[in-house]
């Protein structure tokens, strides 16, 4: 029997001596525990993904400075070993680094593994820093358990579909009682039942029960939902951790079984995740709850518009922040509607926010008149109506530099997809919230928000009004695109392709091949096509956004700006 203690934690990203504390003190409480081992997650002591910092020579150095210290720290607790995930420098030709798991033991390193498989697409650039590891199984003896050890992308390949290497083979031949996995797998919807398929079948292949151990929190555009989990042959997923929290815990393997530290079954695992809404709720306060601590923010402001977007957005950052630190700033000018002001109102009443008014009408026309009487010709149609966001955009950083609080873009990703928003105006911001989310999925998290609450925090009005960025008379969106149902299934096809879960892929293919049929169909297609590729020059400029999909606009998706499509 093997009692083992999983560390899913919340580590900060370059924070090495923050990070080095917080394993020492899930040490102990794994030694309260009676435990033998306890497990970290990938590049546990720097946090993942440190990226350029692991070219800075002094990162280096505090690296090695908290490994000597989890060393000093393993010493004092002789009875555990501990499984840390850290970049080591290597010798010999090619990168300097490898991605690497250790084995610390009374002060010892008594085993160092080096991660195989490096991926280099989506959202990841391994290559870019590190060496793969030889193709070998590391397995090590604790207490009378034969423990083998993988580093997350090398359990990911047992089809052999994109790598010539399969690391469960070597581990097949070495015969271990356990695998243990550490992982820094980054969550989007539909990732937690894929990696319980993947590592599943794995286990079911190979006979080998496996520990999969994932880190949690929010790291600029990624966030990791922990869900860490254990599988055996026959029965599948056994055991699963708390998701979107840290989650300290310790079970036992005995003969092939995970077991509470009482020696029950642990609870029945949840086939199903989370419904889609709720999911990309608790995504999305992660994210800004951690990007906000990690930057030095406690508060943040809004613009409110009356809209949809921003009244999501203000809810969203109650719900991380508290609404004693958020604030709402509404800008109306002469096209504002008196039911977009009203609508602010409520809404913010609602959320128990306080709500500034700064109209900007006179500061409009101050720049017009100036505009005309500068360079002879006057403001109106879209430069009017740019300016318009730009004002709105300017206030809202002058009131961030001058209070300290960060400001949360609203764009979504239907109108950031097809350029629907002005450059410097209301792309202005430190994080985006919705930028991942399709317009038809705003409506959609705004009902589910009021349901979960049990009463109407967004206003009804706001979440029935039809959408208008209300920048010239009688403005409506679908002035100027399709309407969002309609937008949302061909920008699912042309961004995120087969991506998609498979459900939703066969939809967005079957509407869009049924558009298609006609001529008028073909040439909207095509239309929203080059409104993608014309406008990456403003994505490129945007602030980071919270990834929730399998594919996002940043660095999962990078595509040329001076090119032809």
């Amino acid at each position: 029997m093997l009692t083992l203690t999983l560390a899913q934690l919340n580590f900060t990203v370059g924070d090495v001596a923050g990070n080095v504390q917080k394993m020492i003190a899930a040490a102990h409480r794994a030694r309260d525990d009676g435990s033998s081992l306890v497990v970290f997650p990938e590049l546990s002591l720097t946090g993942y993904y440190p990226g350029d910092l692991l070219e800075e020579p002094t990162f280096l150095d505090r690296i090695d400075a908290g490994l000597a210290e989890l060393r000093s720290a393993s010493r004092q607790l002789p009875q555990l070993h501990w499984v840390v995930g850290a970049p080591l420098r290597r010798e010999g030709p090619g990168k300097r680094l490898e991605n690497s798991l250790i084995v610390l033991h009374a002060g010892e390193v008594v085993l160092r593994y080096a991660k195989q498989l490096l991926p280099t697409y989506n959202i990841f650039d391994e290559r870019r820093h590190f060496e793969p590891g030889p193709d070998v199984a590391k397995v090590l003896r604790v207490g009378h358990a034969q423990v083998g050890l993988l580093i997350c992308e090398d359990g990911w390949n047992d089809e052999g579909a994109d790598y010539r290497v399969n690391p469960f083979e070597r581990m097949r031949d070495a015969a271990p009682d356990l695998v243990i996995s550490i992982n820094a797998s980054p969550s989007n919807i539909g990732k937690r039942e894929q990696r319980h398929q993947v590592f599943g079948d794995a286990s079911k292949r190979h006979g080998l029960p496996i520990l999969y151990v994932n880190q949690i929190g929010g790291h600029d555009q990624l966030v990791y939902d922990g869900a860490s989990f254990a599988v055996e042959p026959d029965a599948g997923v056994v055991f699963e951790a708390e998701r979107f929290v840290e989650d300290l815990r310790t079970l036992r393997f005995d003969n092939g079984r995970f077991l509470t530290l009482n020696g029950d079954a642990p609870p029945p695992v949840s086939r199903d995740g989370l419904p889609m809404m709720a999911f990309y709720q608790a995504q999305i306060v992660l994210g800004l709850k951690d990007y906000a601590r990690r930057c030095g923010f406690h508060q943040a402001v809004v613009g409110s518009s009356g809209g949809i977007d921003s009244a999501l957005t203000l809810a969203l950052a109650v719900q991380a922040l508290g609404p004693q630190n958020v604030m709402a700033v509404t800008m109306p000018s002469r096209f504002s509607s008196a039911g977009s002001v009203d609508d602010s109102v409520t809404l913010c009443r609602n959320l128990g926010i306080e709500l500034a008014t700064h109209p900007i009408a006179d500061l409009v026309a101050g720049y017009g008149a100036q505009f005309a009487q500068s360079f002879g010709r006057p403001l109106e149609g879209l430069p009017l109506e740019n300016l318009q966001a730009r004002v709105r955009g300017t206030i809202l950083m002058e009131y961030s530099n001058s209070f300290g609080h960060l400001l949360l873009t609203t764009g979504n990703k239907s109108e950031i997809s097809v350029g629907y928003c002005t450059l410097y105006g209301d792309t202005n911001g430190g994080l985006g919230l919705l930028g991942d989310l399709y317009k038809t999925e705003v409506f959609a998290l705004s009902r589910h928000i009021n349901e979960a609450a049990g009463r109407e925090l967004i206003p009804s009005a706001i979440i029935d009004k039809e959408p208008s960025a209300e920048l010239a008379p009688g403005q409506r969106d679908v002035d100027s695109l399709p309407p969002y149902p309609v937008l949302d299934e061909i920008l699912k096809l042309l961004i995120e392709g087969n991506r998609l879960a498979a459900w939703e892929y066969a939809e967005a293919t079957a509407f869009v091949d049924g558009l298609q049929a006609a001529d008028e169909g073909r040439a909207l297609v095509e239309r929203i096509r080059q409104m993608i590729a014309r406008n990456e020059y403003k994505r490129r400029q945007a602030p980071p956004i919270i990834r929730v999909r399998a594919r996002a606009f940043g660095t999962g998706r990078q595509m040329p700006i001076a090119a032809k499509y």
